[in-house]
């Protein structure tokens, strides 16, 4: 047992051993074991034998930072998220994250998470003058958006979760102009005569992109958009609730929330006031999530997979940062799901 232990120990000792420890023990240059560990630079096949047998007999493993100088890389990649977003965004970016860290430690990354702002990327700025990271993920996108200008100026490889007006930027995002037009022209022919809208800010690309295909939805049944029946703009529980008081006043059968935190509030509301739902009010939602599965009856919705957009997106800048031939905007799918409250 305790020839065993000292085994174990020993191994573990040997694996701490540097790079100067494998120059002295064989007798040559720090340069030299180096370039035989790279396998760059100018150096006899004999020699770059030796250094190979010793490293793996002792169980050698060059460390991160020692690599990365090497090679002029710092193995990070760059993880952006909005630090003004709500809670319940948050299993949204989360999601992402594990398809982006996925696809990192497949190419022995690490992610480091940084927190932007619509008028503050401070963070952002520092991370980039420091060169901690090799390239980014944006995990949102928006009109004008600073974090974009930010990279293309300072010429840091980055592709965006979302969407963005600059054509010139490597975008992977889900079709949701698409998507919302299909589940719009669906339940008008399934009877719906006097939709609403219900949408949140328009400084974000993904919500236009939903109220365009919202409009396209309209158009292919041949209906047109009214003013009084899109809500665009809708910030708070308070504005989403009035928006809610005049669909019921304007005699809507139907209410189009933009995402999953606007539709569990007109679900409360509903609740609150006695519509039944679907019976008195149709609902449906752009987006799922959690926040939507426990309700009674089950939400008519759009699905998405977050998880595949951050493993495509990150796969998509390990592709750009090699050089190789990309595409510079990329849709992944969606799945319309029918439920009980637009019956």
């Amino acid at each position: 047992m305790s020839e065993e232990k000292n085994t174990v120990q020993f191994k573990e000792e040997n694996s701490k051993i540097t790079i100067s420890d494998v120059a002295d023990a064989l007798g040559i240059s720090k340069t030299t074991v180096s370039r035989a560990i790279s396998g760059k630079g100018r150096i006899g096949e004999a020699t770059r034998q030796r250094v190979l047998e010793y490293i793996s007999k002792n169980h050698y493993r060059p460390s991160i930072i020692a690599k990365g100088l090497a090679n002029s890389k710092t193995y990070n990649i760059g993880w952006i998220i909005p630090g003004d977003s709500s809670s319940s965004d948050l299993p949204f970016f989360q999601r992402c994250m594990m398809g982006v860290s996925e696809v990192a430690a497949t190419e022995n990354y690490d992610l480091l998470m940084t927190m932007v702002f619509s008028k503050d990327i401070s963070q952002l700025e520092r991370v980039v003058r420091n060169r901690k990271v090799d390239g980014i993920v944006v995990g949102r996108t928006l009109m004008d958006d600073p974090t974009v200008a930010f990279l293309k100026k300072n010429d840091i490889p980055f592709v965006v979760i979302g969407s963005c007006n600059d054509n010139s930027v490597v975008q992977i995002d889900n079709d949701h102009v698409n998507a919302c037009r299909e589940i719009t022209s669906i339940l008008l022919m399934k009877g719906v005569k006097k939709p609403v809208l219900i949408g949140g800010s328009e400084n974000h690309i993904v919500n236009r992109s939903r109220k365009n295909g919202y409009i396209l939805g309209l158009e292919s049944q041949g209906m047109h958009p009214s003013d009084d029946l899109i809500f665009m703009n809708m910030d708070t529980d308070v504005m989403i609730e009035r928006a809610v008081d005049e669909a019921v006043s304007n005699k809507a059968d139907c209410i189009f929330c933009m995402d999953d935190r606007i539709c569990a509030t007109v679900l409360s509301k509903l609740r609150d006031d006695g519509i039944g739902i679907p019976g008195q009010m149709k609902v449906a939602s752009f987006y799922n999530s959690k926040l939507l599965q426990s309700n009674q009856p089950q939400i008519t919705t759009l699905q998405y997979d977050p998880k595949e957009l951050g493993a495509v997106a990150c796969k998509t800048l390990f592709d750009y940062m090699a050089g190789k031939e990309i595409q510079r905007k990329v849709y992944l799918g969606y799945e319309v799901v029918l439920k009980g409250s637009t019956k």
